[in-house]
């Protein structure tokens, strides 16, 4: 069996599979340039991005699982954004073992100065498809996520 039989001639799914992540990649590739153009870096703001959806303070651990890193990768992730105080940290009011991250009024404001612009990078880059075609894709694509839970 030679490796040609895996990376030349692949069935549907596969073929399906590798173009949606090629097509990702180009469209992260598009979102992260504008984060570049601003002096930011998106591995950051997705971080208080997921803090504000979350109310503005999260537990580090659920924090961790929302963007798909272990707990010793977001203490990491979280120095240089309580540095440049975006984020602080406190005590969680019911287990004073646990902390809180708190998206900071300069994170908060960050979020309120860059978010536009992204959205419409985002929107931009989206626009090959119409309505119908995108809410299709959501569809499909809501359906290979429940599949896969």
């Amino acid at each position: 069996m030679t490796i040609q039989k895996y990376v030349t001639k692949q069935p549907l799914e596969v073929q399906t599979f590798f173009a949606m992540v090629d097509t990702t990649a180009h469209l992260v590739a598009a979102s992260e340039k504008y984060w570049v153009s601003k002096n930011l870096n998106g591995a950051r703001i997705r971080i208080l991005v997921e803090i504000a959806k979350a109310g503005g303070n999260i537990l580090p651990s659920v924090l961790a699982g929302r963007i798909g890193v272990t707990k010793a990768n977001i203490s990491a992730m979280l120095i240089p954004l309580e540095q440049l105080g975006y984020i602080h940290t406190a005590s969680h009011p019911e287990d004073g073992r646990k902390r809180r991250i708190i998206l900071s009024a300069e994170g908060e404001r960050l979020l309120h100065d860059v978010m536009p612009g992204n959205r419409e990078t985002i929107t931009e880059n989206m626009k090959s498809l119409d309505k119908e075609e995108l809410k299709q894709l959501l569809s499909l694509l809501h359906k290979l996520r429940k599949k896969l839970d």
